[in-house]
């Protein structure tokens, strides 16, 4: 099922346009007041830099402030109805944004910023750990791209509609007021057809106090490193994006020589690609959450912003184009193509970046651990704003701000993947699989979310742990022979993803015997384990009699196992069927079609080694 239906389905579509909406309204809201302010008021320019410098700040502030009580009030109460309280609240909020649209009240207006950056922060935590509770695990990635998605559409329609609205000759205050009570009045009866969604912690003990309760967000935040280290990559997306959107107005001015049209069409080149990029995820991941796609994500933001910094290096020659005047000019279409591909490669670095903190956080924490996230990148994107004015101050242009920040991307990608190795893993997984093969998955749904179980699977070629690690939607443990787990450059992948090395007892005893009990641990710790009971690889592409150690590992932990079979490995890239033959190493099957099939956990009682042979053979079938 693609995941637009979801677009269909009552669980996920009211939600997905409260969502919109609200961000529809808070970018709607804030251009049109700055408009009013910059433009229409008569203000002289230090009165004006002083009020366009405040707002940002005033927007910012209660990320700083109410995210940790945000984030309480989610775990604490059904989620929905303060959805709909958020709502209400954002109504009241543009009926006191058209009083001071009316009136040219400034101060009114800054006060609507500030709680416009409330209404924000409330909806935050809410927004990211009611997913989990609404979708299926297959369903998530597709979810988390559908929602970047509509919110950088939204953002991209608030902001072009804001400034429209507000420039209509002696109507614009009222079209503006009218507008965003309107989109409000929207959201809120939208949001009433949201589906409950209970309360993950109703036992939490609240605290109203911001400071302590901030310090308990962030000390939960740290207490997985995975997860934490997977917010500073979001957060880092948030200063690479600040330090990009800040820069673009004063880039298409002064680096393309454009109008305000050019930077509504570069401003929309960025939405539309994070936009795609954030749907592909779900293609390119296989509709599982998969963090392999994250460094990709980063080597493209900074590829393609040294590439926007060489395509237009220097200042403009000629000023006061419009956007056909611009594409019709010299290298346009490549730099339209890089701030396109720049947001095509943000929605591959933040949307599993997002999937994986959902992912890996307990239900009764997620919400105060997206708190401390939001917590987070408020920090980075005020850190961001202060570092493109400062590079400003020191005579850099925009383009050269742009090579600065894509270069130091490459430092901070390096330094994220080196605390969690597991992103680099996965991505080295997912281009050699996705590279020579072309994987069809069915039942994967059959190996249960939680708690321990024993995966059995026939063994077919070298790369199968990597084939399998590529393709289920739980981490697993591999037992693998030890020669295979030594072999260069996979040895990194193998031991990121904590494989187990076994040899045969008159190889190495030892070897066999704490492989045992890396077994034995990792189902105790509700772990999962992959095996391949035929003891090693096939000769001849048949199945190989199960060895007894499957029987070993139930007796003395008595787990679910779930039968796996492999086809159309056989004379696939790195099986021995070409050795066998003595034909040429260079495979005759690369990109081979192959299937991973996964059938129904079988109790442990009734799992018997014979069993799993015989149904292990069923599955494979003909289809070597």
């Amino acid at each position: 099922m693609s995941q637009f239906a979801l677009l269909g389905s009552r669980r996920f579509a009211p939600f997905f346009w409260t969502q919109a909406l609200g961000a529809f309204n808070d970018n709607a809201f804030r251009n049109a007041m700055v408009m009013l302010v910059a433009f229409q008021m008569g203000l002289d320019d230090k009165t004006v830099s002083l009020y366009t410098s405040l707002a940002p700040a005033l927007f910012i502030l209660p990320f700083f402030l109410f995210s940790a009580t945000a984030g309480q009030l989610a775990e604490k109460y059904e989620k929905t109805r303060i959805i709909r309280y958020v709502k209400l609240f954002e109504i009241g909020a543009m009926v006191l944004a058209a009083v001071g649209f009316y009136t040219h009240h400034t101060t009114l207006l800054l006060v609507v910023l500030f709680l416009m950056g409330l209404h924000s922060t409330t909806f935050g935590p809410i927004k990211y750990a009611i997913l989990p509770q609404a979708l299926k695990p297959q369903e998530l990635v597709g979810g988390n791209g559908l929602v970047e998605m509509g919110t950088q559409l939204a953002m991209l329609i608030g902001m072009i509609a804001g400034n429209a609205l507000m420039l209509i000759v002696g109507f614009g205050p009222i079209a503006a007021s009218a507008v965003t009570i309107l989109v409000a009045v929207l959201g809120y009866l939208v949001s009433r057809q949201i589906p409950p969604a209970p309360a993950t912690a109703p036992d939490l003990r609240f605290s109203w106090n911001p400071y302590t309760e901030t310090a308990k967000v962030l000390k939960l935040t740290r207490s997985d490193k995975a997860v934490f280290n997977a917010i500073l990559g979001i957060s880092w997306f948030w200063f690479f994006g600040t330090v990009l959107i800040s820069q673009l107005p004063n880039y298409t001015r002064l680096n393309l020589g454009g109008d305000g049209s050019v930077n509504t069409w570069v401003l929309t080149l960025f939405s539309l690609g994070t936009g795609i990029g954030s749907l592909l995820c779900e293609r390119m991941s296989g509709r599982r959450v998969e963090v392999g796609l994250v460094p990709l994500g980063a080597f493209g933001l900074t590829i393609f912003g040294i590439d926007l910094y060489l395509a237009r290096s220097g200042l403009a020659a000629m000023h006061g184009m419009d956007w056909l005047a611009f594409l019709h000019g010299v290298g346009s279409w490549r730099i339209s193509l890089d701030l396109t591909l720049i947001g095509v490669f943000a929605g591959f670095y933040v949307v599993p970046l997002f999937a994986f903190v959902q992912s890996r956080t307990p239900r009764e924490q997620l919400s105060r651990v997206i708190a401390g996230n939001n917590i987070l990148n408020a920090l980075l994107i005020c850190l961001a704003s202060g570092f493109g004015l400062g590079l400003s101050m020191l005579g850099l242009h925009p383009s050269q701000i742009f090579l600065i920040t894509a270069l130091l991307n490459v430092a901070v990608a390096v330094y994220i993947f080196t605390l969690v190795p597991e992103f680099l893993m996965r991505f080295i997984t997912w281009v050699l699989v996705n590279t020579l093969y072309r994987v069809r998955v069915d039942g994967t749904q059959n190996i249960p979310e939680e708690g321990p179980a024993l995966l059995v699977c026939n063994h077919v070629s070298f790369m199968d742990p990597l084939l399998l690690m590529a393709n289920l939607r739980r981490p697993a443990r591999f037992v693998m022979y030890y020669k295979i787990f030594n072999i260069p450059l996979l040895n990194f992948v193998f031991r990121t993803a904590k494989a187990i090395p076994i040899a045969g007892q008159k190889e190495d005893p030892d070897v066999l015997q704490r492989a045992y009990d890396a077994v034995d641990a990792a189902l105790a710790d509700g772990e999962v384990v992959c095996i391949f009971p035929e003891g090693g690889l096939t000769k001849d592409g048949e199945i190989a009699p199960f060895r007894p150690g499957v029987a070993r590992i139930l007796q003395r932990r008595p787990v679910p196992v779930v039968p796996m079979a492999l086809r159309g490995l056989w004379g696939s890239v790195w099986s021995r069927r070409d050795t066998m033959l003595r034909r040429a190493r260079l495979p005759r099957r690369f990109r081979a079609r192959v299937e991973l099939v996964v059938d129904d956990p079988i109790a442990a009682t009734d799992a018997r080694v014979e069993t799993l042979e015989s149904r292990v053979r069923e599955l494979r079938g003909d289809f070597a």
